[in-house]
């Protein structure tokens, strides 16, 4: 049996609202059930805040944004350059197998999540950065988690699964 991955958490990013600029934070509190503390799905006021899809916080893996940029696979007119600022998720991290999270739990740091669902690019996004980001992000967009137990993080905590 292969040793367990670890992984790191690069980037945070937090919005204060549906459309804002997402903002880069040094650390960020994490609450159980709730999300992260100022950001759009913890105050209520995200573009998904009604669904009940366990968005507390969202991931993408940083090999996604890699893949992009070598326009892998090319399904494109070429390669996009998408800024951890610019994918709408929360953490950015590398290392850490999101698609295999579904139903399971892990740590961040301080903080334990449980994966929730695989995030589904939507056209909103193409729309808010006007690039052609649907497709090439098509079941590789990210995952959506609860926040089993809540903590402080910050970029550089190491991610593991439990």
């Amino acid at each position: 049996m292969s040793a367990p991955w670890r992984g790191t958490l690069l980037h945070i990013h937090t919005a204060p609202a549906a459309s804002y600029e997402m903002e880069e934070q040094a650390e960020a509190t994490l609450v159980a059930g709730r999300g992260i503390e100022g950001d759009r799905y913890f105050l209520g006021n995200g573009t998904y805040s009604q669904l009940p899809a366990m968005r507390e916080i969202t991931l993408i893996e940083a090999e996604v944004l890699d893949a992009l940029a070598r326009n892998d696979p090319p399904l494109q007119d070429g390669p996009i350059v998408l800024s951890p600022h610019e994918h709408r998720r929360n953490l950015t991290v590398r290392g850490v197998p999101l698609g295999h999270l579904v139903g399971r739990r892990f740590r961040v740091g301080a903080a334990v999540l449980r994966g929730a669902r695989i995030n589904f690019p939507c056209k909103y996004l193409e729309q808010l950065l006007g690039r052609p980001l649907y497709l090439p992000l098509y079941n590789r967009a990210g995952l959506n988690c609860a926040i089993e137990t809540g903590g402080v993080i910050r970029p550089g905590d190491t991610i593991e699964p439990l």
